[in-house]
């Protein structure tokens, strides 16, 4: 499945399912809520933070997918081809730091 194929897969969802998109504040707060999510499991489960007894741990798989279904409908909603902008996105980077990773003596 492409990006482009994602985000017609969720449009698709959004107009049957969903009924029709939150506003994109909303989106844009919901979206926050879900990389929270995210942060507190990689925090736990990779930092120095322990979970609270009987926590439910949470799936890192889902909420990940959850942060890329709502960055899906942003996307839609604000007529971005996500699939364009990475490869813009990569291509701006690997000119940008070409040299800047290899040279950084913190990475060696």
């Amino acid at each position: 499945m492409t990006i482009s194929d994602s985000q017609q897969i969720v449009d698709q969802w959004i107009k049957t399912v969903g009924i029709r998109y939150f506003s994109e504040l909303t989106n844009t707060a919901i979206l926050m809520e879900e990389v929270g999510e995210v942060a507190r499991i990689i925090s736990r489960e990779y930092g120095e933070q322990s979970w609270k007894k009987d926590v439910d741990k949470g799936n890192l798989a889902d909420e990940m997918a959850d942060v890329l279904f709502v960055l899906l409908c942003l996307a839609n909603q604000t007529g971005v081809d996500l699939e364009t902008a990475l490869k813009q996105n990569l291509e701006k980077k690997t000119l940008r730091d070409a040299d800047r990773h290899k040279n950084n003596p913190k990475l060696n």
